[in-house]
């Protein structure tokens, strides 16, 4: 099983040139970022794990450019997204981030895909929440015919693109996709429609939830091979992890503290006794 982890990180946190250095040498498989573009200070929506809203989701670093600056110090850590929220994205604009990106670092880079929570957020990017879905699985369509390996249209109601020459390509034709969201036929209806597999948020529940993802799958015409499993924000333990194995999973992503240096290393050594 792969150890990889995910932070918020801010201005205010361990930089990600520092952390990606430190995870590699110390052998974790990959650092996944969130994003937030902003936090309107309305706060209508409530926050799902409850309030108060954490600081550090106003203060999100890009994750792009953060993941930037970590591929240019690593050689082998995989680089992600938990997640990305596609809907909030020019698609034509996001396929070139997402496609330079793991151009540039050999083919690491992995998109989380997600659908937000926050509706004053999405609403100031324009994006009708209740079509939010929608919306994504429309840009999901536009990013792939631009990086397809021929030039390829897509006319969608939300998102259209022209057949197009568009480059740099993903290191391997296209980039592996994990689509992020609570265990609900609309989220299994995504994953078995564009992506490789699912990134739930923590492990709870995936006994019952992975038979209904596993036929969504095989209803979609996606067999053989199963869909791809990988939790993120897990709180480890060796029980927790033996678990999780035993399920099939092959990659877990822990949760790291928004912090500085001194306690996100010591939480590193910490976490060092699963890999």
């Amino acid at each position: 099983m792969r150890i990889a982890t995910t932070i918020f990180l801010t201005d205010e946190t361990i930089t990600p040139v520092q952390l990606a250095q430190e995870l590699e040498q110390r052998g974790f498989a990959g650092l996944y970022l969130p994003e937030h573009t902003h936090i309107p200070v309305s706060r209508a929506t409530p926050y799902p794990a409850g309030e108060p809203l954490p600081p550090e989701y106003g203060r999100t670093l890009d994750a792009f450019g953060a993941l930037s600056a970590a591929a240019a110090v690593t050689r082998t850590l995989g680089l992600g997204t938990a997640i990305t929220l596609v809907a909030q994205h020019d698609p034509i604009v996001l396929a070139k981030q997402i496609a330079t990106l793991d151009h540039l670092s050999g083919g690491r880079f992995t998109l989380g895909v997600g659908f937000g929570w926050n509706r004053e957020e999405a609403a100031d990017h324009g994006v009708p929440w209740e079509r939010r879905r929608a919306f994504v699985r429309d840009r999901m369509a536009v990013m792939r015919a631009l990086w397809a390996p021929e030039p390829s249209a897509h006319s969608g109601e939300f998102a259209s693109v022209q057949a197009s020459h568009a480059y740099p390509k993903p290191a391997a034709g296209t980039v592996r996709t994990l689509v992020g969201g609570a265990a609900a036929a609309s989220t299994f209806a995504q994953v078995a429609g564009y992506a490789d597999g699912w990134m739930p948020i923590g492990s709870r529940g995936l006994d019952e939830a992975l038979p209904l993802l596993r036929a969504a799958w095989q209803e979609a015409g996606r067999g053989p091979a199963e869909p791809a499993v990988v939790p993120t924000a897990v709180q480890p333990s060796a029980g927790k992890l033996a678990r999780l194995r035993d399920l099939g999973v092959e990659e877990v992503i822990v949760q790291l503290p928004t912090a500085g240096p001194a306690e996100v290393l010591r939480t590193l050594d910490d976490y060092a006794q699963y890999l």
